[in-house]
This record gives C-alpha cells, structure tokens and sequence, in this order.
C-alpha cells in the first residue's frame, strides 16, 4: 500500500484523516520528519484552527521549504481545510506570511443577514474541473461537509476545482493543478462522498509508485 505521510504541526484532525486514508488503501504516517516527507509517496496536509499559529509551527518545526520542495518535486500532495488555506501568500484572519506556493490571499466572508459565520455544515459543491482526479466516480455536484469563516481567492481560476455558494458569496471550495490538490471541505467527514475522494487521491498516488 502507498505510504502517504499526514504532516503533524499541531493543528489537524490526525486521527479522522489518518482512518479516511487508511479506509481509501493507503498506510499513513503522521510524521514532522523532513526525512519522512521526502521518503513518502505522498503527502497529506491537514489543518483545523488558525492561521498564524499553524505557519508558526509549521516553519518552528523546519517544515516550510520540505513541503515546497516536495510539491516541486511531482509528489503528490492533498491539503485539507487550513491545509488548503495555509499554501497561500497571506490571510485576513492573522499577519503571518503563508506559504505562498498558490498566489492569492485568504479572506473572511462578508458578514450578510440570514447567514452564518462560520459556513458550517453540508452544501454542495460546483464542480469546475470535472475531468479532475479528485471527482472521478463521484455524481455531480456532490454534498460534503464544511467548517470554515475563510475562504481562498486563487490569482488563477483555472487552479479552482469546484466552488461553493454560502448565502450571496460563490467561493473557491477546492483547487487542483498537476500533483497539487487541497480542499476548503472536510473528505474525512464527508461519509462516502469524502471517502470516495480519498480514494481517488490515494489511487492516483498508486499510479506514480514505480512497479
């Protein structure tokens, strides 16, 4: 099975990534180990939380430029939530520098009547890559599972995946561009819907391991 290893900075669900991974073919591996990245078939970066603390502890531990170098490198990488956020150049929600891999900023919801903040809960996404890996097998539009106050806002659209519409604001629910793929949604909460995109990514993963 591919060894896909669930990057541990302190500030992700472990336990519920980890059992969707395992569910969906692969073996995890919750590391902090530049070693261990680089040695993995792939990489998953979780996230729930905010976003100063998550970059702090994620360039604490020497994890920055190990991320960009494998992303670089082809390998194939999944951000989850603040995981999605976190690749990004800055945020509304802190003053950190993000990662800065995508161009683009993250940004809060406008504050609307009859609609709350957090965006929590089931909506349907609008996919706009459909011939992305990460919806094969999937219907169309599919309901996944958010918690979130921010969303991405990608210099590119072509990198958007699938958006979601949260009371008058259509957003970026997730983005794909060659080996890099990140979700604003939750997969490892998202019953068979997410677990089918887990599978996907880790099938994808399986192709890229040489025989």
């Amino acid at each position: 099975m591919p060894v896909i290893a669930v990057v541990d900075y302190e500030m992700g669900n472990l336990h519920s990534v980890c059992k969707g991974l395992e569910k969906a073919g692969a073996t995890p591996n919750v590391t902090y180990s530049p070693k261990e990245l680089e040695q993995a078939d792939a990489i998953v970066l979780p996230g729930v939380g905010a976003f100063d603390p998550a970059v702090q502890h994620l360039r604490a531990r020497g994890l920055e430029q190990p991320i960009k170098e494998a992303i670089a490198s082809g390998k194939p990488f999944l951000g989850i939530c603040l995981g999605l956020q976190i690749l990004f150049e800055s945020s509304a929600e802190g003053t950190q520098p993000g990662l800065g891999i995508i161009k683009g900023k993250v940004r809060r919801f406008r504050s609307e009547p009859d609609i709350t903040i957090p965006h929590m809960g089931w909506n349907q996404l609008e996919v706009t890559q459909p011939k992305s890996i990460l919806w094969e097998h999937l219907p169309s539009d599919p309901w996944v599972y958010f918690v979130h106050s921010y969303y991405v806002d990608p210099i590119d659209p072509l990198i958007r995946a699938a958006t979601v519409t949260h009371g008058t604001q259509t957003v970026t629910a997730a983005i794909a561009h060659e080996n890099l793929m990140a979700v604003q949604f939750h997969p490892e909460k998202s019953s068979n819907i997410g677990l089918q995109i887990l599978s996907n990514f880790v099938a994808q993963v399986r192709e890229k391991i040489p025989a």
